[in-house]
């Protein structure tokens, strides 16, 4: 009994398992990034990472973490159908693996009034609803929105059952107290209810004349009412726009619910019923003013209409069933073909509407085509896509170049009056930090220069990468007297303790090092050997976690590297060969000891 589960879970096979990611570093490619300066409020940090978006996660941790306001995800539906560009059929348990692996990185990166929107379809909606309330909480969950995305139309409507034309995005709070998402609202149709007018409604109200709408419009449109009926049965477009550059003189009739109602507003209805042909006036501070007449209560149209792209229309508060998003020209948006795999971007407007204002961070860790990025380029937020695929190149990184120069003109971009302007920077994840050499010893790779070690040691141990270079044992930081020093020198005692005279007695440095001789006995100083000092912390050399399993490269056993560092750490290997001659003072120069070059 004493294993007995103490709480609800979804569980399944390879629960257990979890990896264990090295925070890799990113490496900019200067020129595949892209600027244009259009305004002074252009944004110039916006990130596309191509490479494994589990491995981009763990690299982006460090810097953005608690700091991203949305993430939309669209991972593959594992529906068993293979799409050109994905991989989107996996056993149930794996799927689930990947996810939560996916999701406990992207729950550390968001804010604390940060949210989340996972679209997915039926196949793991209950799974993955489960799976979501584990990592962010149940009462974090928000809603559960249906969105429309096709019509019971072509081969779909001659499968038995239900015709699917929809899937689903679940939301998620990081924190639900601290949750406040902007109050959106949709376009609707006129309502016809509003069906009479006041032509006189900037008299004083109590000589208020009501008349009926199609009379107002008549007499606008010098028509007989006959006429004027006939008129907008045949252009009911007309009347809409009438009725919209007069609603503050549109109205309706509405019985009050007269118990719910103050005592003032009673009493004024009761008036208003022995002064039938008068309208009769209640001010109200926080709230708008209340006119009767015959007892009930007048509306204005105007207090229907919500702006909504840059026009007032008639609007309702945002619900959780999205039909009003089809795009007929999707194919066309962006300028890139991604078949079933696009999302329109006024989905993604919409997304990013509700969780984000200007500059903030939005994340989206399935690039796909660019969607996501594309419209919260145009939307002025800041921006991180990640995508493996090699549409990276082929899709994102040209309709991204295109949003920047100001030449797409498709999707949400006269909505937002987007005429070109700001940038972005193209990364890709660093190598693996360690590689084997010849006799299956774990080395430092030979692609990592001076630079890219320290900073991937800065990332390993905790540490703000910030070289100075005019101190040459500072690469980085931890606090304001906590540095890092990373060389793959063979430090002798005297190097040591020149070093610990240059720090101090009020900071504390952390030495990582090729090797090291003596034993080092300085309270300011802790000095740690590399590799070795790593080499049980990650899976090394693994550059694939992504859907397509049957890619991923072989992962190293976590023995294998325990078992290398506890032979191999600190001061209990004893070096084999030959000492090479430390080296003197002035030859520890910044990244001392990479190359003949940094010396």
């Amino acid at each position: 009994m004493t294993n007995r589960l103490k709480r609800l879970e979804l569980t399944w096979i390879g629960k257990e398992d979890r990896p264990r990611l090295e925070p890799r570093i990113l490496l900019e490619d200067e020129e595949l990034s892209y600027a244009k300066r259009v305004s002074n409020e252009d944004i110039f940090d916006n990130r596309l990472i191509h490479g494994d978006n589990l491995l981009a996660l763990k690299a982006l941790e460090q810097e953005f973490a608690g700091k991203v306001k949305c993430i939309y995800i669209d991972p593959p539906f594992n529906t068993g159908q293979a799409f050109e560009h994905y991989d989107d059929g996996l056993e149930h348990s794996l799927w689930l693996t990947l996810m939560r692996d996916r999701l406990e990185l992207l729950h550390r990166l968001l804010a604390a009034d940060g949210t989340l929107f996972v679209h997915i379809d039926d196949n793991e909606l209950g799974y993955l609803t489960v799976l979501c309330d584990e990592i962010f909480g149940r009462p974090n969950r928000t809603s559960l929105v249906t969105f429309k995305q096709g019509a019971a139309t072509g081969h779909k409507a001659i499968n038995p059952g239900c015709v699917s034309t929809a899937n689903y995005i679940l939301i998620y709070a990081k924190n639900k107290e601290l949750w406040a998402p902007n109050r959106l609202f949709t376009a609707r149709e006129r309502d016809d209810r509003y069906n009479q007018f006041i032509p006189n409604v900037d008299d004083v109200h109590s000589a208020w004349e009501i008349v009926p709408l199609t009379k107002a419009y008549a007499e606008h449109a010098s028509l007989s009412e006959k006429d004027a009926r006939a008129r907008i049965r045949s252009n009911p477009e007309d009347i809409d726009g009438f009725v919209a550059s007069h609603a503050d003189q549109v109205v309706r009739l509405a019985r009050p619910d007269y118990k719910a109602v103050s005592k003032e507003a009673r009493a004024l209805i009761d008036e208003s019923k022995k002064k039938p042909d008068v309208v009769l006036h209640l001010p109200r501070e926080d709230h708008k003013d209340f006119y009767f007449i015959r007892g009930e209560r007048i509306l204005f149209y105007k207090d229907k209409l919500k702006e909504i792209d840059g026009q007032l229309v008639a609007g309702e508060p945002l619900t959780t069933i999205w039909d009003d998003l089809l795009s007929n020209n999707l194919h066309n948006e962006g300028d890139v073909n991604f078949p079933k795999g696009k999302k329109p971007e006024a989905l993604l407007k919409r997304v990013i509407e509700m969780s984000t204002k200007p500059g903030d961070w939005v994340l989206d860790s399935f690039g796909g085509s660019g969607t996501t990025g594309a419209v919260a380029h145009k939307m002025r937020r800041r921006w991180i896509m990640v995508e493996l695929g090699e549409h990276c190149h082929t899709h994102c990184l040209p309709r991204l170049t295109s949003v920047v120069n100001g030449r797409d003109e498709s999707g949400v971009t006269s909505a937002g009056g987007w005429q070109g302007g700001g940038g972005f920077r193209f990364f890709k994840l660093a190598p693996s930090l360690l590689e084997k050499d010849k006799w299956g010893n774990w080395i430092v790779s030979k692609q990592y220069k001076p630079e890219m070690l320290a900073e991937a040691m800065c990332k390993l141990e905790g540490f703000r990468y910030a070289p100075n270079h005019e101190v040459f044992w500072n690469h980085g930081h931890s606090t304001e007297r906590d540095f890092i020093y990373v060389t793959t020198q063979n430090l002798s005692p005297d190097q040591l303790r020149f070093i610990s005279e240059q720090v101090g007695p009020e900071r504390t440095l952390l030495i990582c090092c090729g090797a090291f001789r003596g034993k080092p006995n300085f309270p300011n100083l802790t000095v740690k050997k590399i590799p070795q000092a790593v080499l049980a912390r990650c899976e090394w050399g693994r550059d694939d976690y992504s859907l397509n399993v049957t890619e991923q490269a072989p992962v190293v056993a976590a023995e294998e590297a325990k078992a290398e560092a506890s032979t191999n750490n600190g001061m209990k290997t004893k070096a084999s060969g030959r000492r090479k001659k430390p080296a003197p003072m002035q030859a520890l120069p910044l990244f001392a000891g990479i190359d003949n070059e940094s010396k």
